[in-house]
């Protein structure tokens, strides 16, 4: 029998060249295509997963052929795992098939009152449908370049005062922003942003930190520039042979953004990212704050309309105008390559509201449990407990993950969804990984990371130019994840090494 250390010891020596281990090997010194047959290589995965560092962990994995539907490979394959951010593949497969890839977000901009020449007595509302991306994202980061053109609309429309308030309706979205089972310790974190139907810059301020003199302390700059939150500069700058280190956190239930730690002196500009409490209100004073500047008199307040204490009337109101999200194809790309969480959930919800009238998580995976279900996946063996996967609640298998990639190749949305996911040693959360071999832009797969989880789930081409799909969860590692990550990428490089011998 052939050694498994020694065996994964000559593996792996070639997958450095895909992890980055060695930056500076050349291509010429990628090995030729590997033949085996099937047994063969099955024989060569369990010497892999058998890796002495994960005998306390479990792997799932699944690994088929979407030619010929044969399955190369299969461990604990339908076992339950967390699968941390690989769960977004549901989410966002789903979201294609409800909602379709031209799909675009809106937001409503009421009048809700009397215009007389220039000016609005009464209430100006946005009414918000969960739109992701009123933020910098799609606008070279800048964060408010959309309310500078709401502000240009208004004018255009003759509009240049309010004699009233400004109101946010986020009725479209229940009040809960934040998912099932998530840590409480997550909730400053811009990972756990909360969802909302009125959302900017994805419920986040964003922080830059830049050293002063030794001693001081340091400069903080926010955006979006605001009133709204209030930042608690602890933040020391130290002599240049110190070093950097900052924490970030928010008051539970508050906007008191505490920021500790030191900077040295010649340290470049730091970035934290911090949610928000309330985004409704969060959007609506920043809002008021950018209307102002532009030259738009607010003589009242922002608020959410909850909060407020007005109601909207919309028979009477008059829509002044839309605003459009970019489609949902490229939203997606942006939920898969970045693995933004937000994202996500934004999207879970708005399925419900469209399908259901009320954008509730709830009601938003019974949707995409439908829809996963046309596809041939059996939901009563999986758990759904939000749409990002940073639940430690969600539950799948290998299978059902392999299930849904090989539906999606099979249907209508497969190019859409292909070029959401990152690309091995170019983009997204695989810009790093893979590269300088046949794995770089060839491996298409969903990353997956929470604490004791490691995910990647997507498909490769082979030697001889055979798609495949592929799943590798593992859970309960305690060892590095760069770890877990080497095993995955070691067997994607195997895959894209594969050939057939001849004789089969």
């Amino acid at each position: 029998m052939v050694n498994h250390m020694k065996l994964f010891l000559i593996i792996f020596s070639f997958c450095m060249i895909s992890v980055g281990y060695s930056q500076d090997v050349k291509f010429d010194t990628i090995p030729k295509y590997t033949y085996s047959s099937i047994p063969e290589f099955r024989e060569q995965l369990d010497d892999i997963f058998n890796d002495p560092n994960f005998n306390n962990a479990n792997w799932g994995v699944v690994i088929q052929s979407l030619s010929t539907g044969e399955y190369f490979y299969k461990r604990n394959e339908n076992k339950l795992f967390m699968p941390a951010s690989n769960l977004k593949l549901f989410t966002t497969a789903a979201g294609l098939a409800v909602l379709g890839s031209d799909y675009k977000f809106k937001t409503e901009i009421y009048a809700n009152g009397k215009i007389d020449g220039t000016v609005l007595t009464g209430n100006l509302i946005v009414k918000g449908f969960g739109d992701p991306t009123i933020s910098g994202r799609f606008y070279n980061d800048d964060a408010i370049a959309i309310f500078r053109d709401w502000a240009d609309s208004l004018i255009e429309l003759g509009i240049d005062e309010v004699k009233g308030n400004l109101l946010g309706d986020d009725n479209a979205f229940e009040d809960r922003g934040l998912g099932t089972g998530w840590s409480w310790d997550y909730e400053s974190d811009w990972y756990a942003a909360p969802s909302g139907a009125l959302s900017l810059n994805d419920n986040c301020v964003d922080l830059q930190i830049s050293p002063s003199k030794i001693g001081n302390v340091a400069n903080i700059s926010i955006i979006p520039e605001n009133k709204y939150v209030v930042i608690v500069n602890n933040v020391y700058t130290v002599k240049r042979d110190s070093v950097t280190s900052i924490y970030t956190t928010r008051e539970r239930g508050t906007n008191i953004i505490k920021i500790s730690g030191t900077i040295t002196e010649n340290s470049s500009q730091v970035k934290r990212f911090v949610t928000v409490n309330n985004p409704t209100q969060f959007f609506m004073v920043v809002l008021k704050e950018v209307l102002i500047k532009e030259g738009i008199k607010i003589s009242g307040f922002a608020a959410d309309n909850d909060d407020g204490g007005d109601i909207v009337d919309y028979e009477q109101g008059k829509l002044l105008f839309t605003h459009l999200s970019p489609p949902l194809k490229d939203i997606i790309r942006v939920i898969n390559k970045s693995s933004q969480n937000f994202f996500a959930e934004q999207l879970l919800k708005v399925m419900a509201y469209e399908k259901r009238g009320y954008g509730s998580a709830s009601l938003g995976i019974n949707t995409e449990s439908r829809i996963l279900e046309s596809m041939g996946i059996n939901v009563d063996g999986m758990n759904l407990a939000d749409g990002s996967g940073l639940s430690r609640l969600n539950l799948v298998t290998p299978t059902q993950v392999v299930n849904l990639l090989r539906s999606m190749y099979n249907g209508d949305n497969f190019t859409d969804y292909y070029n959401s996911l990152p690309v091995a040693g170019v983009d997204g959360t695989l810009a790093n990984r893979m590269r300088k071999a046949r794995t770089q832009n060839n491996v298409r797969a969903k990353t997956g990371f929470i604490g004791g989880v490691r995910s990647l789930s997507g498909y490769v081409y082979t030697g001889d130019r055979e798609l495949v799909a592929f799943s590798m969860i593992v859970n309960n590692f305690t060892v590095p994840s760069v770890l877990a990550d080497a095993l995955q990428d070691l067997v994607c490089l195997r895959l894209a090494n594969f050939k057939r011998k001849q004789t089969e």
